[in-house]
């Protein structure tokens, strides 16, 4: 059994205290919170933690001080620091302050959660009981560290505490299901049942049964009395899909149920009492159907409450080679060759525009895990999986790889048209460039980072972020004989 421990998270966000409780309570951690030093010190007093995670702007002060004055009195705490002031003076006095790590905001939960499995192996490994393998982790069904993906984050968090009806917005392919999971899976239903239901896949004349349920004779084929989706996530979450195509009669009853907190089966005629959350997700812009009298606007009301709007891949390009490597990650541990990325694939995977989104990235890197012979999947492999018009014919020119990476994305966003809603165009481009830049100065600093650095004027601690938010990793970026 991997090894657990207590944690005392202070941060005076609430929303990040609660996703970070829940996602190491999940790992079998005890955590408390606290918003304030005072706070700390006063759970301190009566709590002994073996991990401290602390902000350092706090309500009431610097949470780095007394941090040295808590690690002399008790040795084997470790100390993980976070700041949203990612400069390098924070990151020295972290260090110097004797803390475990330093993680700047916006920070991974998943790379959290390591890092205390980490500072728990270390205290264990002191104590001389080390268990092989080391701890699982076990954060968010999410993957992200862009702003976007941040934002919903802790929308996330703000909504696990109460029963609120949830609208999760977004193209096809952008994971809509998953935010869905992980509202269950970290709040207070829980223990309770989650179950889907997709509106697009079932018969329109289908859905009602397949909702309410039906009496055995309802109609042709009802055999025996059948429970519907609400009942059977009786205590838990409904998450209804694509509800933008259910029939308007169903809508009708729909609203109806969720107004009395009852459902009568297809067929039946005593209401069965119901207790469910609900989260219902669309692909399409409601309020259109709203004005073309196929959405009912009451209904849309009614689940509207707390909208979550996920980003397309296209949007949160920064998150595109953290994907990437999670999905080839996740397919060789579920037994399939293990694959890395080489530099012009990353390229690649920057330019192209994921129309599919993360499902499309999560079928390609699938794909390249199981076909393709070479353990690194360079730029020439990954393009023979791409659309024909994916990239320019000529793109391969290792010379002109950033040429031709700033023309392919400028023709795609004119293509598409820029007068978009919520586009920011320079940010866009940041994240199609930077991490090229980023390449080539560190390959031809054979990887020092400190030189690397001061070519491209900033500091150490901004490029090491830099690295960490594109998913770029130093060791693999030396030039080659």
């Amino acid at each position: 059994m991997a090894a657990t421990g207590t944690v005392l998270v202070v941060d005076d966000d609430p929303a990040i205290c609660v996703v970070v409780g829940e996602a190491l309570r999940r790992q079998g951690h005890k955590v408390k919170t606290a918003g304030s030093i005072r706070e700390r010190a006063a759970l301190m007093d009566s709590f002994t933690p073996d991990v401290l995670i602390t902000d350092v702007m706090l309500p009431d002060g610097d949470g780095l001080e007394g941090v040295a004055d808590i690690i002399a009195a008790r040795p084997a705490l470790s100390v993980i620091i976070l700041s949203a002031q990612n400069t390098l003076n924070t990151a020295i006095r972290a260090t110097e302050k004797g803390a475990f790590e330093y993680l700047p905001k916006p920070f991974d939960l998943n790379e959290l959660t390591r890092a205390v499995s980490d500072a728990l192996g270390t205290r264990y490994e002191a104590d001389g009981e080390t268990e092989a393998g080391g701890l699982p982790h076990d954060g968010l069904p999410l993957v992200g560290r862009s702003p976007a993906m941040q934002e919903v984050y802790r929308t996330i968090a703000r909504v696990l505490s109460n029963d609120l009806s949830i609208l999760v917005l977004g193209e096809s392919g952008t994971g809509k299901e998953l935010v869905a999971e992980a509202i269950h899976s970290l709040g207070q239903r829980r223990t309770k049942p989650f179950v889907a239901i997709n509106m697009a896949a079932i018969p329109r004349e289908l859905i009602e049964a397949e909702l309410f349920g039906y009496e055995k004779g309802a109609f042709t084929g009802a055999h025996a009395r059948t429970a519907g989706k609400f009942e059977q996530a009786q205590g838990g979450t409904l998450f209804l899909d694509e509800i933008g195509d259910m029939p308007m009669e169903a809508q009708t009853r729909l609203l109806r149920v969720l107004q009395s907190g009852e459902v009568t089966t297809v067929g039946g005629s005593k209401p069965v009492r119901v207790n469910v959350r609900i989260i219902a997700a669309t692909n399409k812009h409601l309020p259109q159907l709203i004005e073309e009298n196929r959405f009912r606007q009451d209904l849309y009301y009614r689940l509207n409450v707390v909208p979550i709007a996920l980003p397309a891949l296209r949007e949160r390009r920064e998150d595109v080679i953290l994907l990437a490597r999670h999905f080839l990650e996740r397919a060789a541990q579920e037994g399939l060759p293990r694959k890395t990325l080489a530099d012009d694939a990353t390229q690649l995977l920057m330019v192209y525009h994921w129309p599919g989104n993360v499902r499309e990235l999560q079928n390609m890197m699938q794909r390249l895990a199981v076909l393709s012979r070479e353990n690194v999947i360079t730029g020439e492999i990954l393009r023979n999986m791409l659309p024909m018009d994916a990239v320019p014919a000529d793109y391969a020119a290792p010379a002109d790889h950033l040429a031709y990476a700033v023309r392919d994305w400028a023709k795609r966003q004119l293509g598409v048209g820029i007068g978009q809603p919520n586009r920011n165009l320079h940010d866009d481009l940041l994240a199609v460039i930077e991490p090229i830049l980023l390449q080539e100065v560190l390959a031809t600093v054979d990887g020092n980072q400190i030189r690397a650095a001061g070519l491209l004027g900033i500091n150490r601690n901004t490029l090491r972020k830099k690295l960490t938010d594109y998913g770029l990793d130093p060791l693999q970026l030396r030039l080659t004989d």
